[in-house]
């Protein structure tokens, strides 16, 4: 249900989502289906790295659903997939989008050492929503991931992102900003909510482009080096362009490529 496939498609880019269809965890704002695990596929990492090659990738997004009900959380198959598809590809740069481990050392160190360029975990929204948005996980557990793998890898690039119009306020996002700065995030998204089925969350506000232009220049302020805002910005979106240019992002301040709308 992503609102940029078209144009990720164009641009040959696209983000894979292993583990399944079904996740273990039940958020607010997700479509994704909930209930018991699928079974894994072992084949599943060699299956992604043929599909990446055959569609010409050099940047690949491994995302997946939760996995609270395998031992490893499914770490194991994030770090074959990872190691696949640079086997399969030898030039390819890897971004991870996870689910918190429940901020298990043992299982953040498994998806880093297989070598992914960034390890994005997503926040998601503010501290005070999180009960409402995502009941099952955690802002501190989710802040915490993103430290340990910072820590255990201080040369790969960490990366989260925030949904917008859930009821936040300006003061709450620059404090989510603060403390993923505080544990060595340097890039981050800001995305609009739109509510994919009935059942979900209400949207509360559409942002307006300027409040993302803002957003984005008091974020980058804080300390940022890039910050990707707009209404149909996800996680994944301009991955590729987001990472390469992080050389560039501290001299493009409030321009189109740091705002991304």
């Amino acid at each position: 249900m992503c609102p940029n496939s078209h144009e990720c498609y164009a641009k040959d880019t696209a983000t894979f989502m292993i583990l399944g269809g079904v996740c273990t965890r039940h958020c607010g704002f997700c479509a994704v289906p909930t209930g018991a695990g699928e079974k894994l596929r072992s084949d599943e990492p060699e299956r992604v790295a043929f599909a990446a090659k055959e569609l010409g990738l050099r940047y690949v997004v491994v995302t997946s659903v939760t996995r609270d009900d395998l031992a490893d959380e499914g770490a194991g198959h994030y770090a074959s997939t990872v190691r696949a598809v640079k086997r399969e590809i030898p030039e390819s740069q890897v971004e991870v989008l996870t689910p918190d481990f429940h901020s298990r050392e043992e299982l953040v160190h498994c998806v880093i050492e297989a070598g992914p360029e960034v390890f994005n975990h997503n926040l998601e929204t503010v501290a005070r929503l999180q009960r409402v948005v995502r009941p099952l996980a955690d802002y501190q557990c989710s802040l915490k991931t993103l430290e340990i793998a910072k820590r255990l890898a201080p040369q790969r690039v960490t990366k989260s992102g925030l949904m917008l119009g859930l009821g936040e306020t300006v003061p709450e996002i620059l404090e989510a900003g603060r403390h993923l700065l505080s544990v060595g995030v340097s890039l981050m998204t800001l995305g609009q909510y739109l509510q994919p089925t009935r059942q979900s969350l209400e949207v509360q506000e559409y942002v307006t482009p300027e409040k993302f232009q803002d957003l984005t220049r008091k974020l980058m302020a804080l300390g940022f080096e890039k910050v990707l805002a707009g209404a149909y910005v996800r996680s994944s979106y301009h991955a590729r362009e987001t990472f390469s240019g992080l050389g560039d992002a501290r001299t493009c301040g409030d321009s189109e490529t740091c705002t991304g709308i």
